[in-house]
């Protein structure tokens, strides 16, 4: 597995390739990847410095870039025929790195569908922390991890170099050249990225669908998860035997 660390999780004919948010790790998924495992196959990887994968060497490893090169190796080793990209807040920005990659690399393999969860084209627009000092940034990233109830967490130090790798990066021009089935779910009490950042990522992508859990803020995959598996399982049927 090298430097990576994937989980591969399920049994159903549906593969979700699924990207986790800036300070959590694939745990994210893991409520949803049980509660869907006999209609769909979660493949799991944590970006660096999460799990085992191993720790970046510097900001610069921990950009949109790099998290989209985790996946196009998760992609390579575990991955034969259709699969819908999935992302979760960081986790959005870094699916859509990975296609515009895509544009550039007809051989990289493209999804069939997007699942686009509590993210934004506009990194410069939310605010995750401030622009602060190395220690302020990370006090501020200690008290988020605590309001966001993150059971399992990125390091600090991790977490502060991708904040200052991506904080400047707007994406709105490539939702245009989107051209897969793409569903977005956003919690209406979002704080972290306003529901108008959702709203800004469907109305981007032609025939994009928009699902507002209302009530729902940040972690609405596992504040919503038994609710948001009701609505994939209709969304991706079973198929009769």
């Amino acid at each position: 597995m090298g430097d990576d660390d994937v989980l591969v999780l399920g049994q159903g004919p549906v593969t979700v390739v699924a990207m986790h948010g800036i300070q959590g790790t694939r745990g994210a998924w893991m409520p949803l990847a049980q509660q869907l495992a006999d209609r769909c196959t979660f493949v799991l990887p944590n970006l660096p410095g999460r799990g085992k994968a191993l720790p970046p060497a510097d900001a610069q490893a921990c950009s949109l870039d790099a998290g989209a090169e985790v996946l196009r190796r998760t992609l390579r080793k575990f991955v034969r025929g259709p699969f819908v990209l999935a992302g979760w807040s960081l986790g959005v920005s870094v699916a859509l790195a990975y296609l515009a990659g895509a544009r550039k690399n007809p051989k990289q393999p493209a999804p069939a569908e997007l699942l686009l969860v509590s993210g934004t084209p506009q990194l410069n627009a939310v605010r995750w922390f401030d622009a602060a000092p190395r220690q302020a940034l990370l006090e501020a990233i200690a008290m988020r991890e605590r309001r966001l109830g993150l059971h399992e967490a990125a390091d600090h130090r991790t977490v502060a170099w991708t904040w200052e790798s991506i904080r400047h990066t707007d994406q709105r021009d490539a939702l245009g050249r989107v051209r897969c089935r793409t569903l977005v779910i956003h919690g209406s009490e979002d704080d972290d990225c306003p529901l108008a950042h959702g709203e800004m990522l469907a109305n981007g992508i032609a025939d994009a669908e928009l699902l507002v859990l209302q009530g729902a803020g940040h972690g609405v995959l596992t504040q919503r998860m038994r609710e948001i598996a009701r609505h994939l399982r209709a969304r991706w049927p079973a198929q009769p035997a």
